[in-house]
């Protein structure tokens, strides 16, 4: 086992941790962003209001089981998504500053976010088809319905449908959006994990541990909120769309902002900062210990190979 991989294994475990606790709000999330598609305004319905508001209007008509639609698929989202992103992260670094800066470990804020942007990007193609079927879970209800709705027993049966009608290309409908959305997330996540971790350490004088992994990831959580959200705003609509609708991402950007204002591309926000800032400190957070866990099982397994290349 690589540290590479050793590292992509901790960044899935704890991502899947993360959305187990933030899962709720990426279902608000997503309803938000559908409800009054294309509708101009004061004619557009308000079923959801907000974070806390949605969860209880999901979890009162459909139970626990509705705002925990599409977990499966997130699961699985999250460990090649993240998995990606905190495993490739730092050999991509240490490479191209070797090469650019002729030394491995120095730090160079366009080179890290130049990796950032890279591997969250080839999490992002790997892991589309499962966040393309868990958006449509999540949008589905039989209650208060918006946007298109499509009815899939679970993961499988959506896959099945979606590759019965559109073949392969079908799942990987709206990849463009989605590699945009986790470009912008990606380029800013980690850069600025380190960057305030390096801060903190140095102008406040926190030390290595919870409290400044939590700060870190904090700071981390909201850069990425402001920078993702209408990329994301996009993504959801085109995922969810029934036939034609949008012809790509700029036609649906263009259309939103058209019909329903240059705000509706942040429809969802709020939701989505509950969700993104607990999950990215869990995920960061947790990666921290993970990794430490995963390297002890590398040095018992390759006591000879070395385990020290990674950031964390």
């Amino acid at each position: 086992m690589s540290t590479t991989v050793g590292a992509f294994i901790a960044g899935g475990i704890a991502a899947c941790g993360a959305v187990t606790a933030t899962h709720p709000f990426e279902t608000v999330k997503i309803r938000m962003q559908l409800q009054g598609e294309l509708q101009a305004k004061g004619h557009q319905p308000h079923h959801y209001r907000g974070p806390f508001h949605g969860v209880s209007v999901i979890v009162r008509n459909e139970g626990i089981r509705g705002i925990y639609r599409g977990l499966g698929c997130a699961y699985v989202y999250q460990i090649l998504l993240n998995g990606c992103r905190l495993g490739f992260y730092e050999p991509m670094r240490h490479g191209l500053a070797s090469l650019i800066l002729n030394d491995g470990s120095k730090q160079n804020l366009g080179i890290n976010m130049f990796c950032g942007a890279s591997s969250g990007l080839i999490g992002a193609v790997a892991g589309s088809p499962f966040f393309l079927v868990k958006t449509r879970l999540q949008s589905y209800s039989p209650f208060l319905p918006v946007g298109t709705q499509h009815n899939y027993r679970n993961a499988v049966d959506g896959m099945r449908q979606i590759y019965k009608a559109e073949g392969a290309a079908g799942l990987y409908r709206g990849v463009g959006a989605a590699m945009i959305r986790t470009g912008f997330g990606s380029s800013v996540q980690l850069p600025t994990y380190f960057f305030a971790k390096r801060m903190l350490t140095k102008h406040v004088g926190m030390e290595e541990g919870a409290p400044l992994h939590l700060a870190s990831s904090t700071a981390s959580g909201f850069v990425v909120c402001c920078f993702m959200h209408p990329p994301d705003t996009v993504m959801s609509r085109l995922y969810n769309q029934h036939g034609n609708l949008y012809k790509g991402v700029f036609d649906c950007l263009s259309k939103t902002i058209r019909t329903e204002g240059f705000f509706a591309i942040y429809k969802g926000f709020l939701p989505h900062l509950a969700r993104i800032l607990p999950h990215t400190i869990l995920t960061l957070s947790l990666a921290e210990q993970t990794n430490k866990f995963v390297r002890k099982i590398e040095q018992k397994i390759l006591p000879d190979t070395e385990t020290g290349k990674t950031g964390w």
